[in-house]
């Protein structure tokens, strides 16, 4: 199962179709995101032919642990290809598949490929007690090498945590969740280098793993299989998943984020790329490392200096985490369907931006993306969940531009930004967002992740889908005003 050099199959396929009408070919993404796991199949035309998603299998503790099993992962998987199967024509045949999802998220395997450990989300507490354990001097340059900041949400804290619980991790290696989806599904063990830049293993100058990270978790070089490039040949799909899929090309995309942003191709150098799901990320590309010393500034904001799924560049990432306090805020009104969220969305609108009770009614805190929990303080009557909603809103808003100043001191201010995402459909988001990001458009599709997968899917095969905008070009869409 273990295959080191990447396969030239890609090249064989691209012959065999080049026959083909573009018309027949059809291509699949799958964005295994912190809410639900979803694939989407479009045709050369970009035309959606399928659309399914299950919930993402997580197993919540106390203490706000989170994680998931990787048979329950499988299953969840194997779900998610019998339900978009049914939605296909009987003739349906995949060309190609790719893979996107979360970061920081992964499981440990054996020699075999089989997963030893249960996959931490990225938002789990554990590791915490274990950073504060790490050598000083990996404490002290983690930022500079990694381009993370040093928290229990990368994957060297949960390493370490099992490490201390008793796991010997020599004779492992690590695989995170897109990449082990990928060989799960008969693909190759390898990593791809935006999601290995998530780990904090990866030195972001020299782009090999940091030996001092390494050495700190007793571990060598082996611990890491190969790594690729996003868009780069993971093998095929396994005839055991039958048709449509089997035969398939596999590629793994990236980090969700990154692969939402090609969707847009909003990845030039003067805007923000601003994904928003159950974390809301702000994304800016970089032709090159910013260097040690910007990394080390950068992650004092919270801010990440990683690999981009485009080979050669480098983006910044920030964080915060709105998605997931406007759902638990959804939650605590018993607002549980898309019906309710469009009434709940019409009532902030009917409301003035800064909402209609005096100020500091509200207090809202929890957006920091090292925090997340979200925390109300009413000091008045009023605090209907419209302007509970309006509030977090605007708290994650505060937070955003201080977010923005940290980047504008090391890069030019961004001159424009796109908006995507499962929350960017509500106007009241998209007012909120106006007033702090410049120039700002709104993706008009709702699935950016799992059509950027297709996108590059496409691509390994020497096709291409309506839509794909390419590598360094933007997008306009309409602008959405401030008021």
């Amino acid at each position: 199962m273990v295959v080191d050099t990447v396969h030239t199959s890609a090249r064989e396929v691209s012959d065999g179709i080049a026959s083909a009408a573009a018309s027949d070919l059809l291509f699949a993404g799958i964005d295994l995101g912190s809410t639900g796991i979803k694939m989407l199949v479009v045709d050369a035309a970009g035309v959606e032919i399928a659309g399914v998603e299950v919930p993402t299998p997580w197993r919540v503790g106390e203490g706000r642990t989170t994680e998931m099993d990787a048979g329950t992962l499988l299953s969840a998987l194997r779900s998610l290809l019998s339900k978009t199967a049914t939605e296909l024509p009987a003739e349906a045949r995949l060309a190609a598949i790719g893979i996107a999802g979360m970061g920081e998220t992964g499981m440990l395997i054996d020699t075999d490929g089989a997963a030893v450990t249960p996959g931490f989300a990225w938002f789990d507490p554990r590791g915490a007690e274990q950073i504060v354990a790490f050598p000083a001097s990996v404490r002290e340059e983690f930022a500079g090498r990694t381009g993370l900041p040093l928290g229990a949400q990368v994957t060297v804290a949960k390493l370490a945590y099992l490490r201390d619980r008793g796991l010997e991790l020599r004779g492992l290696r690590w695989l995170n969740l897109p990449e082990f989806v990928a060989a799960a599904l008969g693909g190759d063990i390898a990593l791809e280098y935006s999601l290995a830049s998530r780990t904090g293993l990866i030195d972001q100058d020299s782009g090999v793993a940091w030996t001092r990270m390494l050495d700190a978790l007793d571990l060598g070089p082996e611990f890491l299989p190969p790594l690729r490039s996003g868009g780069a040949s993971w093998g095929r799909v396994s005839d055991a998943f039958g048709t449509p899929f089997a035969g398939a090309e596999l590629t793994v995309a990236g980090h969700d984020h990154l692969v939402a942003a090609e969707a847009s191709g909003t990845l030039d150098a003067d805007g923000y790329h601003v994904s928003m799901g159950t974390a809301e990320v702000l994304l800016r590309v970089l032709d090159a490392p910013l260097g040690f010393a910007a990394r080390q500034r950068l992650a004092h904001a919270l801010i990440n200096e990683v690999r981009h799924i485009v080979p050669g560049k480098h983006v910044l990432v920030a964080g915060v985490k709105t998605g997931l306090l406007l759902r638990r805020a959804l939650t605590a009104a018993g607002i549980s369907d898309r019906v309710g969220r469009d009434a709940l969305d019409a009532d902030v609108m009917a409301l003035p931006y800064e909402g209609a009770l005096p100020a500091g009614t509200i207090e809202v805190s929890g957006a920091r993306n090292d925090d997340g929990v979200m925390r109300l303080v009413l000091h008045a009557d009023g605090a209907t969940p419209q302007e509970i909603f309006g509030a977090i809103l605007r708290h994650s808003n505060d937070e955003i531009g201080l977010l923005i100043e940290a980047m504008d001191r090391e890069l030019p201010p961004a001159t424009h930004a796109t908006l995507t995402g499962g929350w960017t459909s509500m106007a009241s988001v998209q007012r909120a967002r106006a007033r702090v990001l410049p120039e700002l458009s709104v993706s008009s599709r709702e699935q950016d992740t799992a059509f950027g997968a297709a996108l590059i899917a496409a691509r390994l095969v020497g096709a291409s889908i309506a839509g794909d905008h390419g590598v360094g070009t933007h997008r306009e869409d309409a602008r959405i005003p401030t008021t």
